[in-house]
């Protein structure tokens, strides 16, 4: 029969594997952005959510905070890696007013920590405490994480598509989720089990409206793609009248 710290360990190794591909499950939204030269429609909100959650959990991760976590702290000092590259790369191709939005976001996210970690260290003074105080505010950040992609689930809302709402971040964030929850309830951390039970719930909703506004989302790009033909069309149309006026020219 397997034991319950070797199915937690299971588990555990299982989340690893799974949050890293949430992790690098926008590498295709940035090859686009690289390709294109800009960020268009996308929002930070994602990325720098994300990295503040992976911040404060490697804190709860830490032996000093909560013991005995080391799967929690190599995925998610893992992810705080992957994060500033995509913050890095969202910078590069951001215009003026979005790349203020980045930097004031990071600012904010790196005084936020390092004041946490200062106040924890000092006057908390048993992993208890500790554990308790970080893994409040870990909930917290992951329920903002998880919830960051409202903000386009709103755009998705007012213009009927889906095509800034990759598929892929949905369904590894609802995967990461469900995993993340059972590691939790195998041995109980309510600090793991809330903030994942909850982002399952958000991930869920986006599937359901990706399933809802995928048909429309495909119409439009190709009724946008059937226009931008149109209008080439009718450019060498122009320039080759152009170009007959010229040759009749005396």
């Amino acid at each position: 029969m397997v034991s319950t710290e070797a199915a937690r360990m299971t588990v555990g190794v299982i989340g690893n594997i799974i949050s890293l591909f949430l992790f690098l499950s926008p590498v295709p939204t940035f090859v686009q952005i690289w390709k294109k030269g800009s960020v268009e429609h996308y929002s930070p909100a994602p990325y720098l959510a994300t990295l503040i959650n992976c911040l404060v959990w490697t804190f709860y991760g830490l032996p000093m905070v909560h013991p005995h976590s080391t799967l929690v702290l190599t995925i998610n000092g893992s992810g705080i890696t992957i994060e500033l590259a995509y913050i890095i790369l969202f910078f590069i191709f951001s215009d003026k007013k979005k790349r203020l939005k980045v930097l004031l976001g990071l600012l904010i996210e790196v005084i936020f920590v390092s004041v946490l970690v200062a106040l924890v260290l000092t006057l908390a003074h048993s992993h208890k405490e500790r554990s308790l105080i970080v893994g409040i505010i870990c909930i917290l950040f992951n329920v903002m994480m998880y919830a960051s992609p409202l903000v386009v689930m709103k755009l998705v809302l007012t213009t009927r598509s889906v095509e800034y709402m990759p598929f892929s971040l949905s369904l590894t964030s609802f995967v990461n989720g469900l995993t993340w929850s059972t590691y939790a309830l195998i041995q109980f951390d309510p600090f793991i089990l809330v903030p994942n039970g909850v982002g399952a719930v958000f991930a869920m909703i986006q599937l359901i409206l990706y399933a809802i506004f995928y048909k429309s989302t495909k119409r439009q790009i190709a009724e946008r793609k059937g226009k931008a033909g149109q209008m080439d069309l009718l450019e060498l149309v122009v320039n080759g009248e152009d170009s007959k006026k010229v040759g009749s020219a005396p």
